[in-house]
């Protein structure tokens, strides 16, 4: 829950409650290319922590977009020229094209009316958007069609959409066409994972004095998302300190260069270390560079060798992507992690299994990166982490998802665990149609653990002795599923 001052509330008060206060006489507007499209209804047009929200009949009506609502889900889908995006009421993740994205105002409910943000949904659709705090007007402007002679090269348009959280960054001086799109990064069990859309070959080179590997990706760039998941300065420089792993202190990235468009990653050495590079995937790749080679040739080490069952575990959410927000705070990508965490250490300590986590950090990837990184690396398992949350703080209990057939017996090996583990609520083994569990090729799952609506649910999940059960139980979970003793 967001905490705001008691100014801040008053204001808010007086601006969307015209009954009170001196702005009785002042009400939200909407004007769309010149027509007040307000005018004679008595809808709800409110300003929220400085967002203007609108009813979505009024988009319905009004603008031309294709509308959809999910009562269950409590789910806003609005599309325009295969464009979609889908909105949640009361969560501030949405998506754009299944990219997630932050709004900085969550759509909600006023008396069973649905309201959305205008500005984020009109700018995704091409609208100029213009608020005029005094009279308090929202102005609507459609794009106009291009002229005959009109410049795509002028400035008047750029790689990126506002609010979109998915846009390229490139300096004011070049050009995104062609280039190689970086996402994001990682580093877990000594390997250094880079997602990335584009066809850069990555160039490795050892430098001394000190000791460091520099990868460079020609002709690449960043993307938005990368600078919300990872430290990303408006010079497009960062880092990424390492923990636990003693052979690297820091990963610093930047684009280093324009001309031609070049992403380095610098990883810093405590000793010299010999290493392995793999490229894996199609339009969504993987690079991998693995510090646990014996020597530069050395392809033992690759994930699932040597007869080795690989699982991949997946910490949902991250980074700007929060998740749930439990009813004291909590947010569930951090419980999401914790667990993912103490299961890996529990998978390290057999000698039959490799992990690979998705992300072993507070990092954001897009869900098609996370489902990348285990078909890519043709992992046996994947089994992803989450809490749940709904309207009603009643709700309580475990839950365990899977999507294709071939995930069932999966799914049931896992939850019968789980279940004992949380001591809670059996809400069974059931089907949904989540990305990361539909577009793998390896049975797959996903775990909700409890609620984090729940006030007594929350509280269990964050306790080191239920994580510890819970880490305990994905074990013994995958250790039965594929016989292993």
């Amino acid at each position: 829950m967001k905490k705001f001052g008691f100014m801040l509330l008053l204001l808010l008060f007086v601006l969307v409650v015209p009954e009170h206060g001196q702005a009785a006489s002042i009400k939200n507007t909407i004007v769309l290319d010149g027509n007040d499209i307000t005018s004679g209804q008595n809808v709800p047009v409110e300003n929220v922590n400085s967002t203007v929200m609108v009813p979505l009949r009024m988009i319905a009506e009004n603008l031309g977009y294709q509308v959809g609502w999910d009562q269950s889900s409590k789910t806003v889908s609005i599309e325009q020229q295969g464009r979609i995006i889908k909105l949640v009421v009361d969560q501030t993740a949405a998506s754009v094209d299944d990219k997630t994205v932050i709004l900085t105002t969550a759509p909600l409910l006023r008396n069973n009316t649905t309201l959305v943000p205008i500005r984020f949904i009109g700018e995704q659709f091409g609208l100029t958007v213009e608020w005029d705090n005094t009279k308090k007007i929202v102005n609507l402007i459609t794009p106009q069609p291009p002229s005959d002679n009109s410049n795509p090269n002028d400035g008047t348009t750029g790689g990126g959409t506002t609010g979109g959280g998915t846009s390229v960054v490139v300096p004011e001086t070049g050009s995104a066409e062609n280039l190689t799109i970086v996402n994001g990064i990682s580093f877990s069990e000594n390997r250094f994972a880079i997602a990335m859309e584009g066809n850069a070959v990555p160039k490795v080179t050892v430098q001394k004095n000190p000791d460091r590997i520099v990868v460079d990706l020609p002709n690449a760039t960043f993307s938005d998302m990368f600078g919300s998941g990872q430290e990303l300065d408006p010079n497009l420089n960062g880092q990424m300190v390492v923990t636990d792993y003693p052979d690297v202190s820091k990963i610093r990235y930047s684009l280093y260069n324009t001309v031609p468009y070049t992403v380095r990653f610098v990883l810093d050495l405590n000793n010299p270390k010999n290493y392995n590079v793999s490229v894996t995937g199609d339009s969504t790749k993987l690079v991998v560079i693995d510090l646990n080679a014996a020597s530069p040739e050395d392809t033992t080490t690759q994930p699932g060798s040597s007869g080795r069952k690989l699982i991949v575990l997946d910490a949902g959410h991250g980074a700007k992507d929060s998740g749930a927000v439990g009813v004291t705070g909590k947010y569930e990508k951090n419980f999401n992690l914790a667990i993912v965490m103490k299961a890996a250490e529990l998978l390290k300590q057999e000698d039959k299994f490799d992990v690979v986590l998705t992300r072993s950090d507070d990092t954001f990837l897009e869900l098609k990166e996370r489902v990348a990184i285990a078909n890519n690396l043709k992992a046996d398992l994947f089994i992803s982490v989450h809490a749940n949350s709904s309207g009603s703080s009643s709700a309580s209990g475990t839950e365990t998802y899977y999507k294709r057939e071939a995930s069932k017996a999966l799914a049931k090996v896992m939850h019968k665990y789980l279940v004992q583990a949380t001591g809670l609520s059996d809400r069974g083994v059931r089907s949904g149609n989540f990305h990361v569990i539909r577009e793998t090729k390896m049975p797959a799952v996903l775990l909700e653990v409890g609620y984090l609506s729940n006030k007594k649910d929350e509280a269990l999940l964050f306790t080191e002795d239920l994580q510890n059960k819970v880490a305990a139980s994905m074990v013994s979970g995958i250790k039965e599923y594929l016989g292993i003793q």
